[in-house]
This record gives structure tokens, sequence and C-alpha cells, in this order.
């Protein structure tokens, strides 16, 4: 079990959608000390101010996280003002929603940086000082998309599936070590942030709530858990996929789920999003 009462938490894209949420959670759960990342000025202004008007201990640091030099430099600041991290979580997201050929150079780059790169070099700065305590607990947010290719998604899958191939690999190499060092692996399907406007899902999978993948999340936190998978079709995608024959598998989640068609009516954030 993970206690969040007296812990330090450091929260990417902390200023908007779950990333918020989860700061609120994580700060009436307890914890002493909330680090938001954030690239977004406004939204971190305005929410470092909500919570310190509720007398929480709130450090915010504007950031972009695809910028490997600013992570690094960042984090120096952070271990300055705020001392070793307790809980890290890798939040933040970007999705651009088009079909592969229709997008730029600068859109695989980034999408790859916020989505997988940058999780890597934000954990590399703060894992040794959890290993030299010997506790700590390191929450990534991957996707449904790490399971199943979709259309309009081609890069942004590519993206999770690097996430949560690191996360499983993390994981295991900390487990090795024999300390109290955990890494929750959180893979929802679409949740309803704004992040994901527009798009269409079959009832069988629905369109999650926020409060309740937060709640999921804060509970895996505390239990140790390996995995969120929401909503309960997810559980069940890595072995249906490698059960079905792949063009099974296309007609039950492509066509009789409608997964391939969900991202027809896309709009989404018009330039960034936080899962």
């Amino acid at each position: 079990m993970s206690s969040i009462s007296g812990k330090t938490v450091l929260i990417t894209g902390g200023a908007s959608g779950i990333g918020k949420l989860m700061g609120e959670r994580v700060l009436e759960e307890g914890a002493e000390q909330l680090v938001i990342w954030d690239i977004d000025e406004a939204n971190l202004k305005k929410t470092t101010e909500e919570f310190k008007s509720q007398n929480f201990n709130i450090l915010p640091y504007l950031i972009d996280i695809s910028k490997t030099e600013s992570v690094i430099e960042t984090a120096k600041k952070v271990k300055d003002d705020a001392g070793a991290i307790d809980i890290l979580i890798n939040n933040a997201g970007v999705v651009v929603g088009k079909n592969f050929v229709e997008h730029t150079h600068r859109d695989i780059d980034f999408t790859m940086s916020i989505n997988a790169d940058a999780m890597m070099h934000i954990t590399l700065e703060f894992l040794p000082d959890m290993i030299t305590k010997g506790s700590g607990h390191i929450v990534n947010i991957s996707s449904a998309a790490g399971y199943v290719g979709n259309p309009k998604m081609s890069v942004y899958a590519a993206s999770k599936w690097a996430a949560l191939g690191w996360s499983e690999s993390l994981r295991i190499e900390l487990e090795k070590l024999g300390k109290d060092l955990h890494v929750t692996t959180v893979t929802p399907y679409y949740i309803n942030t704004g992040m994901f406007e527009g798009v269409k899902s079959n009832p069988l999978l629905p369109i999650l709530d926020p409060d309740k993948v937060v709640s999921a999340i804060i509970k895996a936190i505390k239990k140790n858990k390996l995995f969120v998978r929401k909503p309960f079709l997810i559980k069940l995608t890595p072995l249906v996929k490698g059960v079905l024959p792949t063009r099974a598998f296309d007609w039950f989640g492509g066509k009789f789920l409608g997964v391939y068609k969900s991202m027809n009516g896309f709009v989404g954030h018009k330039e960034r999003s936080d899962e």
C-alpha cells in the first residue's frame, strides 16, 4: 500500500483536464506538496491560484516538455525547491487526429516527443532519488490506443505503444531491485475532457467520465496496482486481440464496436490537449 499523505507529487499537464483533477485528489488525500508542470501559462496561473486559495502548497512550473533541455533544467529547479519527488504522474499528452499521410514531420516529432519521449526523460531525472531512498511511485498515462491501431490515430497510437512498452519494462526493472518502488500504467479509452471532442463511440465502449478515471488512478496508487484499464472491455483487449485472427478482430473492433470509425467526427482542442 502506498500513502499519498505527506508526499510530494509531480503531475505533468497538471493545469487542466484529468491532470488538474488528479492534483485536486492528491491534495485531498493529504499530499504535502503538489508540483505542476504545464505549457499553458494562463491555466497554470489559474489552477495555482485556485489551489493556493485553499491553503495547499503548490509549486508551478511553466515548461515545454518536448524540449529535453527544459526538462533537465526544470527538474533541477524542482529538486532545489521541493526536494525529491515521491509520486510522479506522467500525464501530459497530445493528439493530432489526421490520417497519417496528412501529418507534417513536426506533427510526428511533437506527438512522439510529448507522449513517449518526454515521460522517459522526466522519469530519468527523478528516478535516481527514488531508488536512493528506496521508495517512489510512477504513474504513466498511456492509452487503449497502445493496444489497438486506429484510423486518424496512427502517430498517437505509435506514441502510446511506445509508452506502454517502456512503462512495463521499467516496472519489471524496478521490481528486481526489491525496494518500495512501483509503476502503474494507465490505458484508458476516450476520456471526456475535450481532448477527443467529436469522437463517437459504441455504448459497449462508453466515453469515460474524468472523475471516475481519476478515482481509479488514485486507488491504483494507494494499492500499488500495476494497471488501470478502463472501461471493462479494455481489460479484455490484449486477450481478444491475441486469440482472434487479425481480420476477425478488425470486424469485431472495427465494424461491430465501431472503433475504426470513432475518429470520423474528431474535432479536439485546436492546438494542445492534456490527457
